[in-house]
């Protein structure tokens, strides 16, 4: 448990945070029209 606690749980939490980050700093590169929401039709 103290194995977990000390190397795994860090990991997964920057991993985490890095998932976020990079589907955050994603949407600005993307054009504008792929931002929009799709048509409904």
């Amino acid at each position: 448990m103290s194995f977990i606690r000390t190397k795994i749980l860090p990991i997964a939490i920057v991993g985490l945070f890095g998932v976020a980050f990079f589907a955050v700093s994603a949407r600005i590169w993307l054009p504008g029209d792929m931002m929009s929401p799709a048509p409904i039709n």
